[in-house]
């Protein structure tokens, strides 16, 4: 199995290699059906991919301990859902998965595009044969997940932290998205070493940079729920250097995905779009770095190896070749379309632009730092929370209120009394709102009330624009509300969607800003019978009890939780121990009070031998706005990805006006 398992590695290996050269040579030489063999190299790549997946996968099923990763990562007693999840739970097996979704989702783009890449993006696959080429040649000389040993009896099971419903889902839709962003890189290099720089690579990386986007950013929020569940702290981000290395590209993607509607619109910003997507691709490889090098101590990095110097390497040429060719084609890629107006929507992108980027690399700088402070200094100095916490405040409190007053301003020019006009609604309902905070108590915290006022604002400018358009449908012909509504929609999904988005934003900004500056908790060693307050809820301990499987015991503490002497019923804390792992991990028990729009979170510190505990509460307002954030996020992004027969057309006439043909886009 590991001698058939690394040979169609190898094979992999050879098939994208042979889509680098001979793609490459095609592309200088206008081959193209050496150029169709190149792309079909790669669709065969995916395949031989899958195979070596399964291989992997039947090995970690049949317990076949002869191999290294699987001894390491998985044992008899792992239920079959964690056997089968180990395929990415340690370092060689996460790189084949990621090798596994690069020639997956790079197929697609070929296969989807495939005239576009023939005809007038020629350099797009052998781009993609040569990211592929490096992370193929990782499990073959570096990494591979089938180096074999003398089989032990027993593996060594799954890190406890990854024995989780979460953690099953979270890896696989983070490479979806870090490795989905490959696609938009390489339509973008390729449209500059094809010297084809107008807006058909945009068009027809577009979708993939919102599949990109949004599994990213789905799976950042499953990895905070993860944290928040599991890890027992209390929280759901802590500012890691690794949770930061996904949120890093999410950022820079979001801006370039507004900026390229700038770009489609008025055909600006060109130099600025190539250089976003270049940034973003380069922090997905940093990010990835970071957690494979074991330069840094986090929870979510993997151990110490000699793979950092690899990374860096590949970042270094990654880097240096697309300045390469950004500079090489500056003079084709500048246009003679200047912004016309400081109050304007491209001029609200540009700023949201802007802020995304600068927070973005201010948060690179802080993982960065301390990696420079030991290699220059040999002091690794660290940067915690505070530093994030005050720059998130400087960028995140003026990209609330761009949300709501971006949607508001038109193209070209503004005049101050149709922005009046535009602003008075929402900023009517922000000032009501800030006024009912106020009186409230929210004032105790002012970038908090800050917050809450700017959320407000950008809400009430979605519904305005919805409410706008719905009425404007109505008026053309729409017999009744919901279909005037539904035609808004369908007739414009990539702007409306993106407004669900722009909501969803709002929601997390709320339950982020309510559960860290107005939470409360305390800490207490309770006996049995005794009981704890926190902001009017009452934790009564009852005692302990203890729960046997194959994989773990399970302790849990039962506390009798109630609001101001009414029961709301028993919620278990506690530990779990996972015994092939001699691992101790937390048992969070949460109550969702949604009366009070709030969560009560119990968290089981310490078992001592006497039956008392040391239990930690914290109660954290609207942190579920977090979650549903999320779903609405989710709805937003599919709305927007959604495929429209309409907008076709309209690419295809402007395809057209550009060279004069039609050509196939995705």
């Amino acid at each position: 199995m590991a001698f058939f398992g690394q040979a169609v590695l190898l094979l992999v290996l050879g098939l994208l290699g042979y889509a680098t050269v001979a793609g490459s040579y095609a592309a200088v030489r206008g081959r193209r059906r050496l150029l169709s063999s190149a792309v079909n190299a790669f669709v065969s790549a995916f395949a031989c991919t899958v195979l070596a997946a399964g291989t992997l996968v039947l090995a970690f099923v049949r317990n076949d301990f002869a191999l290294s990763y699987v001894a390491n990562h998985s044992s008899r007693q792992l239920p079959l859902a964690y056997t089968l999840a180990a395929l990415w739970s340690g370092q060689e097996g996460s790189l084949l998965l990621w090798l596994l979704v690069l020639t997956g989702v790079g197929a697609a783009a070929l296969l989807l595009n495939r005239r576009l890449v023939i005809d007038v993006l020629p350099w797009t696959a052998p781009i993609l044969g040569g990211i592929g080429a490096y992370f193929a040649f990782i499990p073959n000389a570096v990494a591979s997940p089938f180096a074999t040993q003398t089989a032990p009896p027993n593996g060594l099971g799954m890190n406890a932290s990854l024995q989780n419903p979460y953690m099953m889902i979270h890896p696989p839709l983070l490479y979806l998205g870090y490795v989905g962003l490959t696609v938009p890189f390489a339509f973008a290099m390729a449209a500059l070493a094809s010297r084809r720089v107008d807006e058909r690579w945009v068009v027809a990386s577009r979708r993939w940079t919102l599949f990109s986007w949004t599994f990213l950013g789905v799976a950042i929020l499953l990895g905070a729920k993860w944290a928040y569940e599991s890890i027992g702290w209390g929280g759901y981000y802590a500012w890691d250097p690794v949770e930061n290395a996904a949120l890093m590209p999410w950022l820079a993607a979001t801006a370039f995905l507004h900026s390229v509607m700038v770009q489609e619109k008025k055909k600006m910003l060109r130099v600025w779009n190539v250089v976003l997507i270049a940034l973003t691709f380069s922090l997905t490889l940093f990010g990835t770095f970071l957690t494979r090098s074991g330069v840094i101590n986090s929870i979510h990095s993997f151990s110490q190896s000699s793979i950092g110097g690899w990374f860096l390497a590949f970042i270094a040429v990654v880097a240096a070749g697309s300045a390469f060719l950004i500079i090489s084609r500056l003079s084709i890629l500048r246009t003679s379309t200047r912004l016309e107006s400081l109050a304007s929507r491209e001029a609200a992108f540009l700023y949201n632009n802007l802020l995304l980027v600068a927070f973005a690399l201010t948060m690179l700088w802080g993982a960065a730092f301390p990696l420079l402070s030991q290699a220059l200094r040999g002091v690794s100095i660290s940067i915690g929370p505070p530093y994030y916490n005050f720059f998130l405040r400087i960028f995140g409190l003026p990209l609330l209120l761009l949300m709501g007053i971006g949607p508001l301003l038109a193209w070209r020019r503004a005049s101050l009394r149709s922005l009046a006009r535009a602003v008075s609604w929402p900023l009517l309902f922000a000032l009501l709102v800030g006024a009912m905070l106020v009186r409230a108590g929210a004032g105790s915290s002012l970038p908090g009330l800050v917050a809450y006022t700017f959320s407000a604002f950008a809400i009430a400018a979605v519904l305005v624009e919805f409410v706008r358009g719905t009425r404007a449908r109505k008026e053309l012909g729409d017999t009744t509300w919901a279909g005037a509504f539904t035609s808004l929609v369908s007739r414009n999904r990539r702007r409306y969607g993106g407004y669900v988005s722009h909501a969803a934003v709002v929601l997390l900004a709320i339950g982020v800003v309510g559960s860290s500056v107005y939470n409360s908790g305390r800490t207490a060693h309770l006996q049995p019978g005794q009981a704890m307050s926190v902001g009017g809820y009452s934790a009564t301990y009852l005692g302990t009890k203890l729960t046997r499987s194959a994989s773990h015991d399970a302790l849990r503490g039962q506390f009798e939780l109630s609001y101001r002497g009414k029961s709301m019923g028993i919620v278990e804390a506690g530990k779990n121990h996972y015994k092939v792992e001699q691992f101790f991990a937390n048992a969070v028990g949460i109550h969702t009070d949604w009366l009070r729009a709030e969560d009560v979170m119990l968290i089981g510190d310490q078992f001592d031998k006497d039956g008392s505990v040391f239990l930690k509460i914290a109660v954290n307002p609207l942190i579920d706005l977090i979650w549903i954030a999320g779903l609405v996020f989710l709805i937003g992004s599919v709305v927007a990805m959604w495929p429209d027969a309409r907008e076709k057309r309209q690419l295809a006439r402007r395809a057209l006006e550009i060279d004069g043909r039609r050509p196939v886009v995705a």
